[in-house]
């Protein structure tokens, strides 16, 4: 019997996991567009390097019915914008997630807000990269920045002389208050 030729682009989610099958491969940075517009100016995501990726379908019986499942594994390093410095920072992403596959939108809102599995509906034709770049996405710190910048950050001049001087306690006018017996 010939073993089935699967398209990650164009998956057959219940045919991947009736069969069990299996993917794995890698994309440069650059396919997954949206990923690729986080990067930081001085580190276009043409510079990194690619995006692997690793899919295992599977059916799971459960109450005499099978459930259609599959296990993504993604390992990816980008280059944000820090926000402290605006330098470059690497940041490595490595993700394992799993997907519960239903029969449609409705269901999967449903059992989705009711559980803590991943539950999307089945399409004949799934696109398993926007998957991927959507977890990607997800896996993106909000606020990206070096543990220490590799430069000290500048402090222009005028910003200097503000620091140095002192401004006054604004609890001060209530500690002379409750020093002058005001409450009685």
């Amino acid at each position: 019997m010939k073993e089935r030729v699967f398209d990650p682009r164009k998956l057959d989610v219940a045919a991947f996991a009736r069969d069990a099958a299996s993917l794995q491969g890698e994309w440069p940075a650059t396919s997954l567009e949206r990923l690729a517009d986080a990067a930081a100016s001085e580190a276009p995501a043409s510079q990194w390097p690619a995006v692997n990726w690793s899919v295992q379908g599977e059916v799971r019986e459960v109450r005499g019915e099978g459930q259609l499942w599959l296990h993504l594994k993604i390992g990816a390093s980008v280059q944000l914008t820090c926000q402290r410095c605006l330098k470059p920072v690497g940041e490595t992403l490595a993700l394992e997630h799993s997907f519960r596959f239903v029969k449609d939108e409705a269901l999967a809102a449903e059992l989705d807000a009711d559980s803590e599995e991943d539950v999307l509906s089945l399409q004949r034709h799934f696109d398993l990269a926007e998957l991927i770049e959507d977890e990607l996405l997800l896996a993106l710190p909000l606020v990206p920045r070096h543990e220490t910048c590799p430069q000290p950050l500048p402090v222009p001049a005028e910003d200097e002389e503000h620091l140095e001087e002192k401004r006054p306690n604004p609890f001060a006018a209530l500690a002379a208050l409750k020093k002058g017996g005001g409450a009685q």
